[in-house]
């Protein structure tokens, strides 16, 4: 049985922060100013959204970002019965419940979703929203819905503001070699990522009007089996950090093998693609994604063109995907039988998820 995306829907809290502005809204904190305007000169993110107001108070819960992005799905209409609801967040206030059970709540208080249903929860970094999307997919491919939801979101905001993160004390031990302090890995991080959230609505057949996409192939390989750990987010102090010196020495490698172990798995051709939306943390990794697609579209009569809002929205992580098809819908003209790539790398242990698009109208 197949299944079709066939609505997309994101949100993106507040009005867009420029980078001389982010201070305003995250705090200070003592020595980052001299890291600070290199990490934005290497990741050539423009602005971004925080969830906060100007004195760090959150303005939205991680709920009801997924909320909102899912009404911007629905349009506000009634669609046919959701019986599957899954999704994907690097962090929430709660432990537990799952964010599913948490987000199902939510959508039963405005009436969106107020029968039971089954639900499924998904933890990670980035590829956590993305393997919901695989979950929704296989639920409806299956058979078992007629219809599904998935969400990601993320805020990440909330933790890394100067009220709330507690950095490591070793920066100064450091200070010939600041990249290789914990100081420094948990700091840059401020000045990367940015608060969002969006929504897929996955169905066992096309829309009856507008655009569909006919999920062609879904490809999910992890490398935790031989890369060290490079992200973590620690469930007691919620420190979030990341390791640069094995992210540089592994990033490239797993993504290159990720993509052709993608295309030979599924007979597929990188090629044939019109356009690849790559989840991209920051511009830095430009460069790698470039020469792998000049590599996989050596046999082609050009290269397959990628397109991101990371300069505009910001790296909002496990949101990033969805914002970004919802954004590029609305932004290009797309015809029948267009074929899409959503490529989805995480560097928590270097896990990846690849998902295969078919434009049907």
């Amino acid at each position: 049985m197949d299944c079709y995306i066939t609505g997309t829907g994101g949100y993106l809290p507040g009005n867009a922060i420029n980078n001389e502005d982010i201070s305003t809204y995250i705090g200070n904190l003592e020595g980052e100013s001299e890291v600070k305007e290199k990490i934005l000169r290497m990741n050539g993110i423009k602005q971004r959204y925080y969830a906060l107001d100007r004195n760090q108070n959150p303005t939205h819960d991680v709920y009801e970002l997924a909320t909102l992005a899912v009404k911007d799905c629905l349009n506000n209409g009634n669609k046919e019965s959701i019986g599957y609801l899954s999704t994907g967040t690097t962090n929430a206030p709660l432990v537990a419940p799952g964010i599913a059970s948490m987000v199902h709540s939510r959508l039963a208080e405005i009436g969106i979703i107020k029968e039971s249903i089954e639900i499924n929860s998904n933890s990670g970094i980035c590829t956590s929203s993305a393997q919901a999307i695989i979950n929704a997919c296989r639920a409806v491919g299956l058979g078992g819905h007629a219809s599904a939801l998935c969400v990601g979101v993320d805020q990440p905001s909330e933790i890394l503001k100067s009220t709330a993160i507690d950095v490591p004390c070793d920066r100064d031990s450091h200070a010939d070699d600041i990249k290789n302090s914990n100081w420094f890995m948990s700091v840059f991080l401020r000045f990367m990522l940015s608060d969002g959230s969006g929504a897929f609505l996955i169905q066992d057949k096309p829309a009856r009007r507008g655009i569909s996409f006919k999920v062609n192939w879904t490809h999910s390989r992890s490398f935790a089996n031989e890369a060290p750990l490079c992200m973590k987010l620690e469930s007691r102090t919620l420190l979030l950090s990341q390791d640069v010196n094995v992210l540089n020495q592994y990033m490239s490698r797993y993504s290159r093998e990720s993509v052709i172990s993608a295309m030979e798995t599924n007979g597929d051709r990188l090629g044939s693609y019109r356009v690849v939306l790559p989840h991209l943390s920051s511009y830095y990794f430009r460069r790698m994604m470039l020469k792998i697609i000049r590599e996989l579209c050596s046999d082609s009569e050009g290269l397959v063109d990628y397109w991101t809002n990371l300069e505009r929205v910001g790296n909002t992580g496990a949101a990033s995907i969805y914002i970004m098809l919802n954004e590029y819908i609305e932004s290009h003209q797309l015809s029948e039988g267009d074929k899409i790539l959503l490529f989805v790398p995480e560097s928590g242990q270097f896990n990846f998820v690849i998902i295969s698009l078919t434009v049907v109208q």
